[in-house]
């Protein structure tokens, strides 16, 4: 089980210092190299591993080396070398030094066959090295290799997981089993996953058998970690994967055994009754006992506190924790000062920034933003350079952002500090950026937020949590804030402005090609504020050509071309809009238009003039029956002449048939012309663009 978080510093390679040097001026003189022997060094059992394909020479439970029993070369400097040899060398010395080294391989290598299942570990390795190279294996004999593998391992497994090189072999066993002989082998280790979640090897055992989500499994290797938790916290090893477990295994009420433990030994030693609710909400467990409150927060910060200070901060349950320790501080406490100088004060930002990216971590940031001074606000989110991109699409780190937006009152710093890194630096930048701020379906919310504030089109189903977040932020900004939010709004969107309607004049095809796209096109040419001429021209530009879906004979059936904007329900919604110059106002019961008005039903109409035809009996029927109803619309009275030449075309359209659709080369009318039918069908089996023009009439 990979884990996206940060490398701890804890879990660093050992570093091998540098030769001594003699504080007299002098440095120690080099040691005189064998003329064919290899350099002097020691084996360990493992030595040979490399010949069964293993790539490691470390064992959890290695031997030491073999005795070198060959005298080292006299100090001294290292003379020129004549005839293969060093001068002045006896020759007997090179040959003695190669005989030493074959028989220093031959001692490790006996000892390592006196080794307990010696046998049994080279086979398992030779099995291993076969099976790893899946498509070089026919099924059948990958069968039997699988079959000779369990055959080997069952009722001895624990002997064979502690092995770092036969570890590899268990767990392609595990890789190509059934769910029975899973289930065996996950019988056989318990007891045993609290020790092999320490081992550098054993521990993606336990990732492998709980990675089939199996529910038994998951309830044999789970509860082993009960009581255990502060110990494989700060473990090196077992951390990560006790971490793994906690964010994507465990279920609620075994996550909440697990942060229990956090609160101090005695939630550790004293398990819940049988019929007990399992909770991890420290206010109810302080509400039900208030004499524990010192104990157990003093007990939860020294834990959080340790992990940081080790720099070990990318733990969901980290995270977790510190905001059950965050909810329940008295505000203006030294406590709570206390815990934002911990926060603030973490070396790189490493903790704010791991913390985005976790549910809880993210509503902590948000809470401290809402909490803190303008000094506290102005340190976090100076934190986040260079990570604002990532938290855009971020399911948590977006909400940081949209927090930054409604309580940071300096809209100067937050617009030079935000907006450059999502919207991007330079033009090219802009609108790759763009492009993926108007189609990803949270990276949207960080732009078009400041458009349509908390409207459902923008905060589906999926996303209440973002709106009880939002509504717990702007409760605390009433006491923390001071400028108002709509002028702050206005702000943001009049330093987000130019580039955006940049974008929209420059690649309009690229972000009215999806529906997000043109809801966020929408926003912007209607909220924005700027010259909007050249992105409306722009957007009208889309909608040239023929609406009719080509009929090339060259064209590809498996990549045919995207279908023209007037065709799709994004495109004509898109339109109808912007021609009505602002949004349907329920309580108003009117269109509410945007000031100064954008007119774009005159730059819309000589663009598709020539096929108005087309699309007054298409799918995008309502966008012209917009132009006759829209107030500024110059050429009402052009338009109703055109119409009314085409009257039966509109006539035939509102009733539903298809008889004017033109037919292919062989008298038969192509697929694509009879879904384009289909798509005209209202519910009353007529196009009802159609009909209501046909009263326009």
């Amino acid at each position: 089980m990979a884990s996206k978080h940060s490398t701890s510093a804890a879990s660093a390679k050992r570093k091998v210092s540098s030769s001594d040097k003699h504080s007299d001026g002098g440095s120690r003189a080099k040691k005189a190299k064998t003329v064919t022997g290899p350099k002097h060094h020691r084996f360990d059992e493992e030595d040979d591993v490399a010949s069964d394909s293993d790539d490691n020479g470390f064992s959890d439970s290695a031997d030491q080396g073999a005795d070198d029993g060959v005298a080292r070369s006299n100090r001294g400097s290292v003379k020129p070398k004549e005839n293969g040899r060093t001068k002045g060398q006896p020759v007997d010395r090179a040959q003695s030094s190669r005989e030493a080294h074959a028989k220093q391989k031959q001692l490790a290598q006996e000892r390592k066959a006196a080794k307990p299942l010696a046998d049994e570990v080279h086979r398992t390795k030779k099995l291993w090295e076969k099976l790893r190279r899946k498509s070089h294996v026919p099924k059948e004999e990958r069968q039997q290799l699988v079959d000779e593998l369990y055959s080997i391992i069952t009722g001895r497994i624990k002997d064979f997981v502690l092995k770092h090189d036969a570890v590899r072999a268990v767990q392609t066993a595990i890789k190509y089993s059934t769910p029975a002989q899973r289930k065996q082998i996950a019988k056989e280790l318990q007891g045993t996953y609290a020790q092999l979640a320490e081992s550098r090897y054993a521990k993606f055992l336990i990732g492998k058998l709980l990675v089939q989500n199996d529910d038994e499994i998951r309830d044999l290797i789970v509860p082993e970690f009960y009581g255990k938790v502060r110990k494989l916290i700060n473990h090196a090893e077992a951390s990560w994967i006790l971490d793994d477990i906690y964010r994507g295994v465990a279920t609620k009420e075994q996550k909440a055994h697990m942060l229990r433990e956090w609160y101090g030994p005695e939630f550790a030693l004293f398990k819940p009754g049988k019929n007990a609710e399992v909770t991890a909400d420290l206010s109810k467990i302080l509400a039900d006992h208030p004499s524990k409150r010192g104990p157990a927060m003093k007990y939860l910060f020294d834990m959080t506190n340790g992990l940081i200070q080790k720099k070990m901060t990318g733990f969901t349950m980290l995270h977790d924790a510190m905001l059950q320790y965050f909810l329940n501080l008295k505000s203006e406490s030294e406590e709570l000062k206390e815990f934002v100088e911990t926060v603030k004060e973490d070396e790189n930002g490493d903790l704010l920034k791991n913390m985005a990216f976790t549910r809880s971590g993210a509503r902590l940031v948000c809470l401290l933003l809402a909490n803190g001074t303008a000094k506290d606000r102005k340190q976090i989110i100076k934190t986040y350079k260079d990570t604002f991109q990532l938290m855009c699409g971020d399911p948590h780190g977006h909400m940081i952002l949209l927090t930054a937006y409604d309580v940071i009152d300096d809209t100067v710093l937050t617009s030079k500090t935000i907006f450059p890194e999502i919207l991007g630096k330079n033009e090219e930048k802009d609108i790759e950026n763009i492009v993926f701020l108007a189609n990803d379906l949270n990276a949207r919310i960080t732009v078009c937020y400041l458009f349509e504030g908390q409207s459902k089109s923008l905060f589906p189903a999926s996303h209440a949590y973002d709106l009880e977040l939002l509504a717990e932020i702007h409760e605390i900004r009433k006491k923390t804030s001071k400028k108002d939010a709509d002028i702050r709004r206005k702000e943001l969107v009049t330093a987000m402005s130019p580039p955006l309607l940049a974008a929209v004049a420059t690649s309009p095809a690229d972000l009215v090609a999806t529906s997000f796209g043109c809801q966020f096109v929408t926003d912007v040419l209607l909220s924005a504020t700027g010259d909007k001429k050249a992105a409306l021209e722009a957007v009208a530009s889309t909608a040239a050509g023929n609406p009719a879906p080509p009929q090339s004979e060259e064209t590809d059936p498996l990549y045919p071309p995207p279908p023209h904007i007037s065709l799709t329900p994004h495109g004509g919604k898109m339109f109808k809009t912007l021609i009505a110059g602002g949004r349907f106002d329920r309580a108003a019961g009117a269109v509410k238009r945007v000031d100064p008005p954008l007119n774009f039903a005159d730059i819309l109409y000589p663009v598709i003039k020539e096929y108005i035809v087309q699309w007054a009996t298409g799918p995008s029927s309502f966008t012209v029956l917009g132009l006759l109803e829209a107030p500024d619309f110059s050429s009402k009275k052009e338009l109703l002449k055109i119409l009314r030449s085409d009257k039966k075309t509109l006539e035939a359209a509102a009733a539903g048939e298809a008889a004017n659709r033109p037919e292919t080369g062989n008298g038969k009318k192509s697929k694509q012309k009879a879904k384009g039918a289909q798509l005209d069908k209202g519910k009353s089996g007529g196009n009802q663009g159609a009909k209501l023009l046909l009263e326009k009439l």
